[in-house]
C-alpha cells in the first residue's frame, strides 16, 4: 500500500484566485478549555464543507475519506485525491486538516493513499447526480 503524507502549504491568502480556481481559508477558532467530544459524524460533517476546487463537490460525497482515527483530540485521516496528478491534492489536504481543528481537533495528520484506486463509483448517489454521472 503506497502513501505519501503531502506538505501543508504555508501563508495562504484566504481568497486567492487563479483564473478558474477559488481557495477559501478555514478559521477555525481559538482552542478552548471546554473538552471537545469528536465523534465521526462531527469530523464527517465538518469534512463536508471541503469541496473540490475542480469539482462542485465536498470530498465526503466525492468519495475521498477512506479512513478516520479519532484519539481524544488527535485525529488521523487517509483520503484520496480522484488522480494521481491532482494539482489541487495541497489546497485539498490543507482545507481537509483546517476543517477538522476547526471541529476541535488539536493535533491532524491527513495521509494522501493511493489504495484502493478511486473511482467514481465510491461517490454518493447525490455527487454522481450532480457530476451527471448517476
Amino acid at each position: 500500500m503506497a502513501m505519501k503524507k503531502l506538505p501543508m502549504l504555508q501563508d495562504q491568502n484566504p481568497t486567492e484566485n487563479d483564473g478558474n480556481v477559488s481557495i477559501t481559508k478555514i478559521e477555525h477558532a481559538p482552542e478552548s478549555d471546554h473538552p471537545v467530544e469528536l465523534t465521526e459524524t462531527s469530523l464527517l460533517d465538518a469534512l463536508s464543507e471541503v469541496v473540490d476546487p475542480e469539482l462542485p463537490v465536498d470530498i465526503v460525497s466525492l468519495g475521498l475519506i477512506y479512513d478516520l482515527g479519532i484519539s481524544g483530540r488527535d485525529v488521523h485521516i487517509k483520503m484520496t485525491l480522484t488522480t494521481p496528478g491532482c494539482g489541487m491534492g495541497k489546497i485539498i489536504a490543507q482545507q481537509a486538516e483546517e476543517a477538522l481543528k476547526s471541529a476541535g481537533a488539536k493535533n491532524v495528520l491527513v495521509e494522501i493513499v493511493w489504495e484502493p484506486p478511486w473511482n467514481p463509483e465510491m461517490m454518493t448517489p447525490e455527487a454522481k447526480e450532480r457530476l451527471g454521472a448517476g
